[in-house]
Parts: C-alpha cells; sequence; structure tokens
C-alpha cells in the first residue's frame, strides 16, 4: 500500500502523521518512509536510528521502496495543482491532515476543491492536533466536514505534547516513557490506520 500525506498548510501535524502511520504499518509488514518535504522532518525525526521503519530521501527512494510492502510518503506543503494530481495518481491513500480551526479548514477547502476538480477520489481528512476537552473544536469540525459529505477519519488525532517530546527523542511516541499521554496518541494513531485498511 502506499499512503501519501499532503496538505497546502504547514503546522498541520503532517510529518507526525507520516512517522505514526509508518510506526503503525511497520507492525503489519515491512514499511518505508519516503521523506519528501523539503524541510526534511522526517529524516530529522529519523536521525536517531530509533524508528522501527527505514526513513529515505526522495531522491533515493527508487532504489529503496522495491523492498517494502508498505510506502508511506510525507510532502511538502502548498503543492501546486500539478504536483497534487500526480501525488493522487501515485498512491493507493492520499490523507490530507488538518487542524480544526479556521485557517486551516480554508486551507482544506482549498485542497480538495483542487482535488475534485482533477478528479482524485482517493482522499481522506485527518483531523489533528485536536484540542482537548471540555473543547467541542474536533467533533464541531468532524460533524462540519461529514456534513459536507468530505471523506474524513472518524479518529481525532488528539493534541498531546507527547508528540513533540517523541519527534525530541526521534521515536514513535509509544516508544516514550515516563509521559502519561504517549499511549494515548498512539491510540488516536493506531485506530486512525485500521480505517485506512478497511
Amino acid at each position: 500500500m502506499i499512503i501519501t500525506i499532503a496538505g497546502f498548510k504547514g503546522g498541520v501535524g503532517k510529518t507526525t502523521s507520516a512517522i505514526h502511520f509508518a510506526a503503525y504499518l511497520q507492525k503489519l509488514a515491512p514499511t518505508v518512509l519516503v521523506d519528501g518535504d523539503p524541510n526534511r522532518s522526517a529524516t530529522t525525526w529519523a536521525r536517531h536510528n530509533k524508528l522501527p521503519f527505514k526513513v529515505v530521501d526522495e531522491r533515493s527512494a527508487a532504489k529503496h521502496v522495491r523492498n517494502y510492502e508498505h510506502i508511506v510518503i510525507d510532502t511538502k506543503a502548498r503543492p501546486e495543482e500539478e504536483d497534487l494530481k500526480a501525488l493522487a495518481e501515485g498512491c493507493d491513500v492520499l490523507i490530507i491532515p488538518t487542524k480544526p480551526d479556521t485557517l486551516s479548514l480554508d486551507a482544506l477547502r482549498l485542497t480538495t476543491s483542487t482535488l475534485r476538480s482533477i478528479g482524485a477520489t482517493n482522499y481522506r481528512v485527518l483531523l489533528t492536533i485536536v484540542p482537548p476537552k471540555p473543547s467541542r473544536d474536533g467533533e464541531e469540525a468532524y460533524a462540519a466536514l461529514v456534513r459536507a459529505d468530505y471523506p474524513v477519519f472518524s479518529t481525532l488525532i488528539r493534541r498531546f505534547k507527547a508528540f513533540e517530546d517523541a519527534a525530541t527523542e526521534g521515536v514513535p511516541v509509544y516508544a516514550l516513557t515516563g509521559n502519561k499521554n504517549a499511549q494515548e496518541g498512539w491510540s488516536d494513531y493506531a485506530e486512525a490506520g485500521k480505517e485506512i485498511l478497511v
């Protein structure tokens, strides 16, 4: 399976999602993460060599991907229409992370409008960095997306500092020790991972 993570806005958990979907898929079959973001955020996350999967630069991906059953691709923010078309055509599932705030949702509408105009149907929206209760931002954004007929994951990825700590340590969030929210953060991505495979 080839999964691509893309979006028009930075800071929506794109690389965090790529890392954790790759970690989930690695538990099922050999998985590689292709870092196609010019910021090389996934490569930075992997610098400690503690991730359970391989991270490769997009420029050398062709040599590596044939050895893996699952490929997760982290892309640059704000892709052009031509790039978005190529990304959608080149994967099984195109995941678009978005925060449940007005600016992020506006950027999501631009992305999905472009995808619809090029005839892409293999995309899904993932709500990320959802603020904790009593905020209802995540639930309200989810309901609005469902009403507007967006293909949206039913699992919401909650905002936890554990994800920042995991990036600092160069591990998936489940490998953090002494962080009470680490397993909750992992369970969000594991549940979303199951949705990909349905």
